[in-house]
């Protein structure tokens, strides 16, 4: 019986005058463009995205705080009501969360922005200083 040798691309084989052919590699190129596309449009866009959440962020906070501490409703209820709230479509991304201690609602839209905002009886709700 007699038997063949397969040759690599680029090697010459005695039984073979043609080297046996690669497989296309186009899906893997498919896959690296697209890649690369997406990473260019997320480029693009990251600066305005950051801006939007960052002013979701800060009404979340302000908005949150008058209504854990000057209205007394739960916390809850104020995630709820940013759910709904406009905020250029960010309202639904901001989550709150509560200090008791130091009468501090913080606010934060996932990997993008956050801000606190802080409650005293004789100034009310006041936001920390935005950091650049």
């Amino acid at each position: 019986m007699a038997t063949t040798r397969r040759w690599r691309s680029g090697e010459k084989g005695a039984g073979s005058p043609y080297p046996v052919r690669q497989p296309s590699r186009w899906k893997r190129n498919l896959a690296i463009l697209i890649t690369l596309v997406l990473v260019v449009c997320l480029a693009l866009v990251w600066r305005g995205m950051q801006e939007k959440a960052l002013v979701g962020a800060a009404y979340g906070a302000q908005s949150g705080c008058v209504c854990r501490f000057v209205s007394q409703r739960p916390l809850a209820s104020c995630q709820a009501d940013l759910a709904i709230a406009g905020v250029g479509g960010t309202g639904r991304w901001v989550s709150l969360s509560e200090d008791a201690a130091k009468h501090t609602i913080h606010a934060s839209v996932p990997l993008l922005a956050r801000q606190s905002a802080d409650f005293s009886s004789d100034r009310g709700c006041q936001l920390e200083p935005w950091q650049d």
